[in-house]
């Protein structure tokens, strides 16, 4: 007769992996899933011939925008991604209010760019990332205007107001007459940008340097300018037909930005 069994015996050993393994095991799992991406990324860079210093520019512009993307990417995980919310930033002018410049032009009053944000508007024309413009230039110190033919911005004092005009014939009596390259706008841009409380900074011309300058000098200045602006609390906002470049090409711009409508 066999033993009756012990009520204090312990029961049998679960199959199942503490949670503390399965923890271990996603971790570890998402930890080599990124080192990956960012090697293959660093890989793709080295390619396409830049310099250590231009590497170095671009792993920090990616690292200051790693945290939104992780929180993208958390957020992708738990539910359906939500469209970005620019629908009611760039809708149609309702009827009775006054017009916009341009055609497609939007009713973006009121609509906030916080410091250290960058904005890629893609339009054939500057309409949409004008409202942009016009609707927070005076929520910071001072505003910059990169561009062929400086755009108005009403109620913004002289004395907040810096233009960098890129095409010989249109430059200020400041910049001799001449045109302005890539190097010497970053330049320019340095003293308004490192200023307290930063600026906003304002450019439609992208689209003259790549003609002029070439697309990878452009996108050099780019990537500088980003990382400048996320780095000063500053802001970026960028107007730009993406007829100018082809899928692949447009694609290694848009990249650069936290924001692209």
């Amino acid at each position: 007769m066999s033993a009756p069994e012990r009520p204090d015996r312990s029961p049998p050993p679960a199959d199942e992996p503490p949670a503390d393994e399965e923890f271990a095991h996603a971790y570890a799992a998402g930890y080599e899933e990124g080192v990956r991406s960012a090697l293959r990324e660093l890989l793709q860079h080295a390619a396409r011939g830049h310099t250590a210093q231009e590497l170095r520019m671009l792993a920090e512009s990616r690292l200051a925008r790693l945290p939104e993307e992780v929180e993208v990417k958390r957020k992708g995980l738990l539910a359906p991604p939500r469209r970005p919310a620019w629908n009611s930033l760039f809708r149609s002018p309702q009827p009775g209010r006054s017009g916009t410049e341009g055609a497609g032009a939007s009713g973006a009053a009121g609509a906030p760019v916080s410091p250290g944000r960058t904005l890629l508007v893609r339009e054939e024309r500057p309409a949409r990332a004008l409202e942009v413009l016009r609707a927070n230039a005076l929520a910071f110190p001072r505003v910059v205007l990169v561009s062929q033919r400086p755009p108005d911005v009403p109620g913004l004092p002289a004395n907040r107001r810096l233009e960098l005009v890129v095409a010989a014939g249109g430059a200020s009596d400041a910049d001799g007459g001449k045109r302005l390259s890539p190097g010497e706008i970053g330049g320019r841009l340095r003293e308004p940008t490192e200023s307290e409380g930063g600026a906003l900074v304002y450019v439609d011309a992208l689209e003259f340097l790549v003609s002029e300058y070439s697309l990878d000098t452009t996108l050099k200045f780019v990537h500088w300018l980003v990382t400048q602006v996320e780095e000063t609390g500053s802001a970026l906002v960028i107007s730009f037909d993406r007829r100018s470049l082809d899928v692949k090409e447009m694609s290694q711009l848009e990249r650069a930005f936290a924001t692209v409508v």
